[in-house]
């Protein structure tokens, strides 16, 4: 048997608080407080107040102020807080607690709460290029965002295409990631704007652009980012002009603001269904090397499998660092338009000579993976609810993160997308 209280609210439609309507305004107190509560609202069809006042749906008496009946269930625990909330909300009405003796307490984990439009996640006022815009200046927009992506527009802003990063390395010749690019040196930047600058957005960007509705469900637009491999949607409005983008970003945030502590409801014998953890979802086939392995080897395999980062794990299997191409940026810094120049998928003319790129080779073939790495890592052990891990990826601005076992063991990487799509319940 589980302690339980009830909290009974008796109002009616005419309360308000703050110009809302009480109930609406319960709902979303309690809704906010993210613990183990239900709330059901329920209106009478005839009632009648201490002023004497009568409530019906008689046409004849044309009455409209219906009474209101707000009935909230939740741990005994939890009462004493959601009264003091109510105490101020509740001006007109009647408060009743009651004790209840619950046999079971079950839910299951929505991750996604189904009442959410597109319109209430979406990013407003996007930034956006045209046709005719210069490759070299949708780069600049991209470089001072967080986003990789932006939509193209007609002249009615009606979104015809999207220009990602992928486009402006597979067919704009751009050679660097756009975050190894922020990192370089002025003078790399100004040279692939130089050869941006002839070429337009029209000339790369993906077409036809996938699109949603800003008055759809955002589980509809997760499962058309998942079923078309896209990381983001521009968002339209009723006359097909853009209203907002959507992003994994934004959708994460939103899950983050929605979801509740789990673990404290288990902890409160509570039974949650359809809990996911990080070792449901991790990718357990990320490359590996050793503190030892030079770091010749190392840009070998980011070039080879086009990976960005591998980790460093010693004999046992633990843990040590993170070696990633940015990480060489920083650790060969007076040379690093020749590093730009080995990490490039478009080999970009510079002004050294071969000789210095020689001697550059020699060092990372005597430079080890320990030497450079990144040891101030944040990890997400493999019990982890998926939730906790995406509270830890915004809070850190963070696209992946390791996974380690009780013994600090490496066992994989989880990432963006596999967070979204197990989240979302589907795994393939």
């Amino acid at each position: 048997m589980l302690d339980y209280k009830g909290i009974e609210i008796f109002t009616s439609e005419a309360a308000l608080y703050r110009k809302k309507p009480v109930a609406d305004a319960v709902i979303q107190y309690v809704r906010d407080l993210k613990i183990a509560a239900r709330c059901i609202v329920t209106r009478g069809v005839a009632g009648c107040y201490e002023g004497g006042e009568l409530a019906t749906k008689r046409l004849e008496i044309l009455s409209l102020n219906l009474p209101v009946r707000i009935f909230i269930v939740l741990p005994a625990m939890e009462a004493e807080r959601v009264l003091n909330g109510l105490d101020g909300m509740v001006g007109d009405g009647i408060v009743a607690l009651h004790d209840l003796n619950v046999l079971s307490h079950r839910v299951k984990n929505a991750f996604f709460p189904r009442q959410l439009m597109v319109r209430d996640v979406m990013t407003h006022e996007p930034k956006s290029v045209t046709t005719v815009t210069p490759l070299s200046d949708a780069l600049r927009l991209l470089l001072s965002s967080i986003f990789t992506g932006l939509p193209v527009l007609d002249n009615q802003r009606r979104p015809i295409g999207v220009i990602t990063q992928g486009d402006l390395i597979r067919k704009g010749g751009l050679p660097l990631r756009l975050s190894l690019l922020a990192e370089s040196g002025r003078e790399r930047r100004e040279a692939v704007m130089n050869l941006l600058a002839s070429r337009q957005a029209a000339e790369v960007m993906t077409t036809p652009v996938v699109t949603i509705a800003e008055d759809r469900p955002l589980t509809e637009a997760v499962e058309l980012m998942l079923t078309r491999g896209v990381k983001r949607l521009p968002v339209v409005d009723g006359t097909g002009r853009l209203a907002g983008m959507l992003s994994r970003l934004d959708i994460f945030r939103t899950v983050m603001h929605a979801a509740p502590d789990w673990n404290a409801f288990k902890a409160q014998k509570i039974e949650v269904e359809q809990l996911r953890r990080v070792v449901d979802i991790m990718r357990r086939d990320t490359h590996i090397v050793a503190p030892e392995t030079a770091l010749d080897e190392v840009i070998r395999i980011i070039d080879e499998n086009d990976i960005q980062r591998v980790a460093v794990v010693d004999a046992d299997g633990k843990l040590l660092g993170l070696i990633a191409d940015r990480d060489l940026l920083r650790y060969f810094k007076p040379e690093q338009a020749l590093v730009c120049h080995l990490l490039s998928k478009v080999k970009l003319p510079f002004k050294q000579d071969d000789c210095r790129l020689g001697d550059l080779r020699r060092r990372l073939a005597e430079i080890t993976a320990g030497a450079v790495m990144t040891t101030e890592l944040t990890t997400v052990h493999e019990e982890m609810l998926i939730e906790a891990a995406i509270g830890l990826m915004i809070d850190r601005g963070l696209k992946r993160l390791p996974v380690v076992d009780g013994d600090g063991r490496f066992k994989g990487m989880i990432s963006r997308d596999s967070l979204l799509r197990t989240g979302f319940g589907r795994t393939d």
